[in-house]
């Protein structure tokens, strides 16, 4: 096995092409998106916040817990909010059908809020109403049983410096152009396809002299598989840890600090990647350029999918259709490496991890299966 192991390996660096898409295009595209808006990510993650667009509708502004909401708005405007005017409710709503405003808020004796989608923004702004409510809640008991404590309790209240900071679970600001980079290691990791469909290509007799001198082998064809498997999966392991490691150290983009469980991820996705190109590669009888044409959309079209070129289409995919999130092995890459770095979710991570496992070893089987089924008259 060593030796079979030695010299598949040799064999598969020295197929140029094949290793330029495999890893130095994701690096290459790795540096464009750097240049194009990853120059915004600090090395420790901050960024500028972008304010909520919001309108405001008065509907009851006779109470002093309406007027100290009217004023809270006010306060926050063009900070954290930015109060677009509307003339009516019915406007109101129109705007937000638009999605020209994020959320509505109501002013009247218990002020309310009104959003079009579930979202990090609409999240701020439940946030911000709620923090409104609780202060003025305090401010009443404070008022009701202790109110020689009132100019004490307003001094603190008026010590806020920041309503709201983006912030991981793990304590790093997160800059949202980081998802286009979670996207684009899943990407790199189907690349893998390319690898699997060449040395898928080696094993086919009437092809290549290779492939005839490997269907005489005595060795058994699933060892071949096998060996081929792990030769491919070590090469670009290595291969995604480059692209990391270039990510990481020369554009000094954070991918999260739980090195084991990113090693982990990156593991799984070259697995995915070689598996899908070893089953591709053994069911089609197409040639090898025909072949190679095919897996730049089988590596594509899962990594648009999973938002390497329009970063919200995971969100709109999950929203709408989420089984093909759960199908997708790009987008199942994506969410694992966002369960690293933001949501710190290791029930959903492992649920990742899982369902690579489960393609992997169903793949790995269909490739078996069309390398087994195979026989020649003549070679």
């Amino acid at each position: 096995m060593l030796f079979l192991f030695k010299y598949r390996f040799l064999q598969t660096i020295r197929e140029f092409s094949v290793m330029f898409w495999a890893l130095a295009f994701p690096i290459i595209l790795g540096t464009l998106f750097y240049f194009s808006f990853g120059t915004s990510i600090s090395a420790t993650g901050e960024t500028d916040w972008d304010a909520i667009n919001v309108t405001v509708v008065s509907e009851d502004r006779s109470s002093e817990n309406a007027k100290a909401f009217e004023t809270f708005l006010k306060k926050i405007d063009g900070g954290l909010l930015t109060i677009i005017p509307s003339s009516s409710e019915a406007e109101a709503l129109t705007m937000l059908n638009e999605e020209k405003v994020t959320g509505i808020f109501y002013v009247k004796e218990s002020p309310s809020l009104t959003v079009g989608k579930n979202g990090l923004n609409e999240s701020i702004l439940t946030g911000a109403l709620d923090s409104f409510n609780q202060n003025s809640s305090m401010i009443r008991e404070v008022l009701s049983e202790h109110p020689e404590n009132l100019p004490a309790v307003l001094e603190s209240l008026g010590n806020y410096r920041q309503t709201v900071r983006e912030e991981t679970l793990g304590g790093k600001t997160l800059n949202p152009n980081v998802q286009y980079f979670f996207a684009l290691i899943a990407y790199a990791c189907l690349s893998g396809a390319f690898l699997g469909v060449r040395a898928s290509f080696d094993t086919q007799a009437n092809l290549t002299a290779l492939g005839a001198r490997r269907s005489v082998s005595p060795t058994h064809r699933l060892k071949l598989v096998i060996i081929d498997m792990l030769v491919l999966v070590t090469i670009h392991f290595i291969n995604i840890l480059i692209l990391n490691l270039y990510i990481i150290k020369i554009l000094k983009i954070s991918l999260g600090d739980d090195i084991g469980s990113l090693l982990l991820v990156d593991f799984m996705g070259s697995i995915i990647g070689i598996c899908i190109g070893l089953a591709f590669g053994c069911i089609s009888k197409l040639d090898l350029d025909m072949k190679m044409g095919i897996s730049v959309a089988i590596t594509l079209i899962p990594g648009f999918l999973a938002g390497l070129m329009f970063g919200n289409m995971k969100n709109i995919l999950e929203l709408h259709c989420p089984i093909i999130n759960r199908i997708n092995p790009a987008a199942v890459l994506s969410d694992a490496f966002y369960c690293l770095g933001i949501y710190n979710d290791m029930a959903r991570f492992t649920r990742c991890l899982i369902i690579l496992a489960v393609m992997s070893i169903v793949l790995i089987l269909i490739a078996f299966l069309g390398v087994r089924r195979e026989s020649y008259d003549s070679i």
